[in-house]
């Protein structure tokens, strides 16, 4: 964006990207911390996923003071009101992702007490590396204003909800060979399934963040991999 007249005008913008990418850092380290935790059974590392949580809700409230604070002081128009508003919308998801990554870390202890051997829990593993990865690119081309690799990246959710259904298929196939492994495989999905939904927000982010760039809006449409509605 340009610069205007008043510094302290820009100076407000850029701490509202500034939340941003902060947030974005720690949505993408609890999530990196969630799903060690569930691999390793660490039920310490577990709990600090959870207080985390609290931190990005602060910092989400810190984000919508700022922009309600600027919008009312500065009233900006096209570019800067998009960037406001925008922010406003990307800080929520990122929210989410938090959370998401906190019911993760919620199950470590059920998934690690049960008869689930822990090799399953690697079977996510892949899943994961592909959700961080979109986090952090996403933010990246964010800040970059990329509207290309903003594309590219909603478009990329497709591989993450093909990921979702293998995992989905080998964790059926596990519970359907051995009873014993239905709880702990039951729990495991629901932690697959909190992954393929962070990639979902992710896209909501790269949307945001393309209209941000560009004014436009994406189209309504976007390719949904997830099979698992049709299993059985």
């Amino acid at each position: 964006m340009g610069e205007h007249t008043v510094t302290s005008f820009d100076d407000e913008l850029n701490e509202i990207d500034r939340l941003i990418r902060d947030m974005g850092d720690l949505a993408g380290a609890m999530v990196a911390a969630a799903t060690r935790s569930l691999i390793e059974t660490d039920a310490p590392l577990a709990q600090r996923v959870i207080s985390d949580d609290a931190v990005m809700d602060a910092r989400q409230r810190e984000l919508d003071e700022r922009a309600i604070t600027l919008i009312a002081k500065r009233q900006p128009m096209a570019q800067d009101l998009r960037s406001v508003v925008g922010a406003i919308r990307m800080a929520a998801d990122l929210e989410r992702i938090g959370d998401l990554a906190k019911n993760i870390a919620k199950r470590v202890n059920a998934v690690g007490e049960g008869a689930t051997p822990r090799k399953l829990s690697h079977s996510i593993e892949a899943m994961a590396q592909m959700v961080m990865e979109q986090v952090a690119l996403v933010i990246s081309a964010y800040e970059a204003r990329n509207a290309e690799g903003l594309i590219t990246l909603r478009a990329d959710d497709e591989n993450i909800d093909i990921q979702y259904t293998a995992v989905f298929r080998e964790l059926l196939t596990y519970m359907m060979e051995d009873p014993r492994n239905i709880t702990g495989c039951t729990h495991l999905l629901f932690c697959a399934k909190n992954l393929e939904r962070i990639g979902d927000h992710v896209t909501n982010i790269a949307e945001n963040a393309y209209y941000i760039a560009t004014g436009r809006q994406l189209p309504l449409h976007r390719p949904k991999h997830d099979e698992t509605s049709v299993q059985g």
